[in-house]
């Protein structure tokens, strides 16, 4: 019998209670002369198992999720736990942390792999020709092995530990023999105590192992902040990450099967909104708060859906980090938007509310973003619900007006002006590109080590998509409309019609721009690794190949201040983070390299 889709309006809701992911126990390795701790070591694996997503009068789902050992927050107790979001890795800053990531996941993917995209294969599997076979069976040399591998969204790390596309491993492989794709992954957390997340990152597969489950926080605490006596703590800090689901009803997760370009990509889409809101792997969760101050860790975990949150009472709310890290100040919002792969850490007060009041966190963002549809009251407009609880309220806080020294970023090489693109060949709509190049076309971005440069992003879709860049974390310099059309014109007389087989010839937008520089909001002041990109808009990047907290002074081109060498490696990568986007074939290689060119570059500057 053929399998129904779930009418999300028999869903009931807020009967869920929220679900808080618990923290993952390290081993603690110390210095046996002084006692200090040396590293936090952890193994997690990655399995197939089912989890209650949907209120219990529904069966339970299929997911894929990670293991491991965890602390009770309650008992103190450990023991062993699967869970879809997997546990939070709670690293300190200063102490390095080392995860052995094992694949354990033998069956087959859950949804159907396309092996006509640019992919993973492990089985090496013939490029399929049309008339493409239906799924299900579709390809079972695509379904199984399931090649993973998992990166640290917003970490400064070495490559060959940051999860790169083709560094993917899969069940009882261990990848010792090769330099740059082990699964023992080493993360310094030199860096500010900022809310970063894990999550799948297999090339061309991760939109299914993402929303299969494979995802997870992983927070960097300072102990020598001085804003912790400001801030909620405990019980009290509690990450969200916010995801979009459709289901059978089966209990099973529903993703789609068939592509918009069944002729040349059968079941790959450019995009996938589900029809119902999960947070921290539960639909419509309740959570009941007591009448103080909490700190949410919002993650935007979706694939696709753009947010923009607001409190159904109108209440405002302070954010006080994003990406990164601390904001330079509290920014007190009504309204917040976070694209997929975005961070917002807000304080919310609840303190003047009654015992038994209830409030809604809903979405009010069109969807696709920002020119779709509203989204729907009924079902997507709301995401989770908090009840007040009768405890003695709790005066909240003030914060402090300043919260953190964001450096000025200077830039003292060339700038880059990179491009969003279409492909579109006699069949339609083939691919997502940046710079109109493939995945696989030759590395084009070569950072040199220690300088600052200007990225002008060009948005030639039209669409927005959040783009994120691996090892660094970025400041925003401004936003500029400018003429999409008359620049597509001179940009397609250059370079063709993507995708390219030859290198992009860049085209600077200064002639096309119109109206003045639109400076960033004050939420989008501090650190960020991923920035949404607006259609008809060009988009302006500060990035300084160096450590969050290098000093001014000491930052500069030739100068390698990370505590690694960020040359070493496979590579990073930069790409679009709505996955379905990523997978086909929004993403590109980039290397941090030494010195070459740097004299000539800043002679032309001068």
């Amino acid at each position: 019998m053929a399998k129904v889709e779930l009418d999300p309006l028999l869903i009931p809701k807020y009967v869920n209670p929220l679900f808080i992911p618990p923290a993952y126990k390290p081993v603690v390795v110390k210095d046996p002369k002084t006692g200090k701790e040396i590293s936090h070591n952890y193994t997690i694996t990655m399995s197939q198992f089912t989890q209650q997503i949907l209120p219990k009068k529904f069966p339970k789902t299929t997911v894929w999720g990670f293991e491991g050992k965890v602390t009770d927050p309650k008992s103190g107790k450990t023991h062993y736990q699967h869970s879809s979001p997997g546990a939070t890795i709670k690293a300190v800053k200063g102490i390095p942390v080392n995860v052995q990531w094992v694949n354990a996941i033998t069956e087959p993917n859950l949804f159907a792999v396309d092996p006509t995209l640019h992919w993973a294969n492990p089985n090496n599997m013939p490029m399929p020709e049309p008339p493409f076979l239906p799924y299900p069976e579709g390809y079972p040399l695509a379904q199984s092995p399931t090649p993973l591998v998992v990166h640290v969204h917003g970490a400064e790390v070495r490559s060959d530990s940051d999860g790169f596309p083709d560094s993917w491993f899969t069940a009882g492989e261990e990848k010792t023999g090769s330099t740059f794709t082990k699964s023992r992954y080493s993360y310094p957390n030199e860096q500010e105590a900022a809310t970063l997340w894990y999550h799948d990152h297999t090339l061309g597969l991760t939109r299914l192992n993402v929303y299969a489950g494979l995802a997870g926080f992983y927070l960097i605490n300072d102990p020598k902040n001085s804003l912790s006596e400001y801030l909620p703590s405990g019980e009290y800090d509690v990450p969200l990450v916010i995801q979009d689901r459709s289901f059978y009803d089966d209990g099973s997760l529903l993703y789609p099967s068939n592509g918009i370009n069944t002729q040349l990509h059968p079941y790959w889409r450019p995009a996938f909104v589900g029809n119902t809101i999960m947070v921290n792997g539960r639909v419509w969760p309740n959570f009941k708060v007591e009448p103080r101050q909490y700190r949410f860790r919002l993650l935007n975990g979706s694939n696709s859906r753009i947010y923009k949150f607001k409190l159904s009472n109108n209440q405002s709310f302070t954010q006080i980090s994003s990406d990164g890290g601390l904001l330079p100040q509290p920014v007190e919002l009504t309204e917040l938007l976070l694209a997929p792969a975005e961070r917002a850490d807000i304080i919310v007060d609840f303190s003047r509310l009654a015992a038994g009041e209830s409030i809604i966190l809903e979405n009010i963002a069109n969807t696709p973003f920002p020119n779709g549809a509203p989204a729907d009251p009924e079902t997507v407009g709301q995401i989770m619900k908090f009840t007040i609880s009768d405890k003695c309220p709790t005066e909240p806080k003030k914060l402090p007006d300043k919260l953190n020294i964001i450096p000025k970023l200077i830039p003292n090489v060339l700038n880059t002006t990179v491009t969003l693109n279409v492909a579109v060949d006699s069949t339609g709509l083939s691919a997502l590109l940046l710079n109109g190049q493939m995945w696989h076309a030759p590395v084009s971005e070569e950072a040199i080590i220690g300088s600052t440069v200007e990225w002008e992003i060009v948005n030639m879709t039209n669409g927005a998509h959040p783009i994120h860049i691996h090892l660094i974390q970025f400041l925003i310099k401004n936003r500029q409309n400018y003429d999409s059309v008359k620049y597509a014109e001179e940009w397609t007389k250059l370079n063709g019609t993507p995708p390219l087989e030859n290198p992009t010839v860049s085209l600077s937008p200064e002639p096309y721009l119109q109206g003045e520089p639109i400076e960033p909001p004050l939420n989008e002041t501090g650190w960020k690794d991923t920035v949404l990109v607006m259609p008809n808009q060009v988009t302006r990047l500060l990035i300084r190949y160096a450590p969050q907290e290098a000093k001014e002074k000491d930052a500069r081109p030739c100068v390698n201040l990370f505590p690694f060498d960020p040359g070493y490696g496979p590579g990073y990568v930069w790409h679009c983070h709505i996955i379905d986007h990523e997978d086909n074939d929004m993403m590109r290689p980039y290397k941090v390299v030494p010195c070459i060119g740097c004299d000539i570059q800043i002679d032309k500057m001068k």
